[in-house]
């Protein structure tokens, strides 16, 4: 069960590690004695190896550990059930879904907003219609699927010409 809830703590703290990263470009490392004896315990592991951490690592693992401390048991299963479905998922792909996510976050609000919008109605669809728009998109080329301006990825800016000194 510790086992389980420090490979939660874990996951929790790779997602947490990027927007705590995005968010505070140096963070003040949390002092191993600053954190409560809750979250000591929770992140018992790492106590001998906490000051060679690098500082956003370990306020990552700080504010996971916070938030893990902060759900309720049924929050908990289900992220141990999320997390379970995440590492049986191979590496490569894993790293196709973090890319893909990364996208997802690189879409301006509204998009996103779109993106949230047509999943939750597929999602509300009767399990037939949904199979059958899978298999419509499983047939579909890449050009076919990438037709749809929501699920292109932004353009690129462009790039500045080379300085030249005269």
């Amino acid at each position: 069960m510790i086992r389980a809830i420090v490979l939660i703590v874990g996951l929790a703290v790779s997602a947490a590690q990027i927007s705590y990263a995005q968010s505070s470009p140096n963070p003040a490392p949390p002092a191993w004695s600053s954190l409560s004896p809750e979250q000591q315990h929770l992140l018992q592991r790492f106590q001998g190896k906490w000051d060679s951490l690098p500082a956003d690592r370990q306020a990552a693992l700080a504010k996971g550990s916070s938030r893990w401390l902060s759900m309720s048991p049924q929050q908990r299963s289900n992220a141990q059930q999320r997390f379970g479905r995440w590492q049986a998922i191979p590496p490569e792909q894993r790293q196709v879904l973090r890319e893909r996510w990364q996208h997802f976050k690189s879409l301006p609000p509204e998009q996103q907003q779109r993106v949230r919008q047509s999943f939750q109605k597929f999602r509300q669809m009767p399990a037939e219609q949904r199979k059958a728009l899978r298999q419509q998109w499983r047939q579909m080329s890449p050009e076919e699927r990438h037709g749809n301006p929501a699920l292109r990825p932004p353009p690129r800016p462009p790039r500045a010409p080379p300085h030249r000194n005269p």
